[in-house]
């Protein structure tokens, strides 16, 4: 029986607030920019939202390789992971034409995107199963013979709600996450579900890769999600994800002209990183004397824009520390500076 009066438990915090403000001044920034630039950065964005939900899932396809096959060519690959990667270029070309309210179209999301990698698509489970972090298990979910139930009243509630649509996507990304009503596949449409609410709402964000981020805050991701469980409401989790598309709006439309300073130092650093190396061998090949000046001009500009990473992030300041490029940074050098 679906109760048309749940509401899932959180609080609207002074954090909430300031996040939704900055949210609201950035796109208002983005929405000057997007239509100049739409036209270029979809496919570079596309490719990173199909790389960046899938790779949290295992997938092991590279950007450029999910490049060729939205170019409609051949990859050599394991054949699971190109379905995976063909299945979610069709889910993310029909995404915009569903309804988020929709339980059928929430299973025709399910059925398209794990075609051919399960045996049935598109099916709440009826059978237990557990919510899988970087190191195991961080959940068990809800018994499946409830599962068509607690699904009902998850869409009633975002149906009714008046909830901010930042707020309510954020909301619904972790009770669909609790509840893991599929055998598999929960994560990528969970994140998939989120950016259609998102784009109902604004548009722009059909072109803003909040998946990708996920990615590289994949560790940071599950600890919100843990902690919201522990607390028995989706606070601290609204908190990281409001944090993450903040972060993506910000950097999917910084430009070159917008930091003519930064741009050729790091577009150089990234050319630079063919091997992770360390802040003191990134000076020496360089050629740079001053590693303060180099932090500034090369490091931060780069790492703010998720162009590099670590590879000891919990511990920033590790001896072992080196810095590496990441997709998006292989994106920026193949597109000429273009994402940023």
């Amino acid at each position: 029986m679906i109760n048309n009066c749940y509401n899932p438990p959180y609080t609207i915090t002074p954090v909430i607030i300031n996040l939704i403000e900055q949210i609201g001044q950035a796109l208002g920034k983005a929405s000057v920019l997007t239509s100049a630039r739409d036209l270029r950065l979809r496919k570079v964005n596309r490719i990173q939202t199909l790389q960046g939900s899938l790779a949290i899932e295992g997938n092991t396809l590279t950007t450029e390789q999910i490049s060729t096959i939205l170019d409609g060519k051949t990859v050599v690959a394991p054949p699971r992971e190109i379905q995976e990667v063909r299945n979610a270029i069709k889910a993310y070309d029909q995404y915009p034409n569903w309804n988020p309210t929709s339980q059928a179209d929430l299973l025709k999301a399910h059925k398209i995107m794990t075609m051919g990698l399960l045996d049935v698509p598109g099916q709440y489970r009826n059978s237990g199963v557990g919510v899988m972090g970087p190191s195991g298990i961080i959940h068990t979910a809800p018994q499946g013979k409830i599962v068509p139930e607690l699904m009902g009243n998850l869409l009633a509630w975002l149906k009714n709600t008046d909830a901010h649509p930042l707020i309510k996507s954020c909301v619904f990304h972790y009770e669909f996450e609790f509840i893991h009503p599929f055998a598999d596949g929960n994560g990528r449409i969970g994140r998939l579900w989120q950016t259609l609410i998102l784009t109902k709402w604004n548009a722009i964000f059909a072109d803003i890769p909040v998946e990708s981020m996920i990615h590289t805050r994949q560790n940071d991701y599950y600890k919100a999600f843990v902690q919201s469980t522990n607390d028995g409401e989706s606070t601290a989790f609204i908190e990281f994800m409001l944090k993450t598309i903040l972060d993506e709006i910000n950097i999917a439309f910084v430009t070159p002209q917008d930091n003519p300073q930064d741009a050729p130092q790091v577009k150089k650093l990234l050319a630079l990183l063919a091997e992770p190396m360390t802040r003191q061998e990134i000076l020496d090949a360089l050629q740079l004397n001053d590693r303060k000046s180099m932090t500034k001009r090369y490091l931060k500009p780069a790492l703010d824009n998720s162009l590099i990473e670590m590879t000891v992030p919990d511990k920033p300041n590790s001896k072992n520390q080196k810095y590496q490029i990441t997709p998006k940074g292989k994106l920026y050098l193949s597109q000429e500076g273009e994402m940023l």
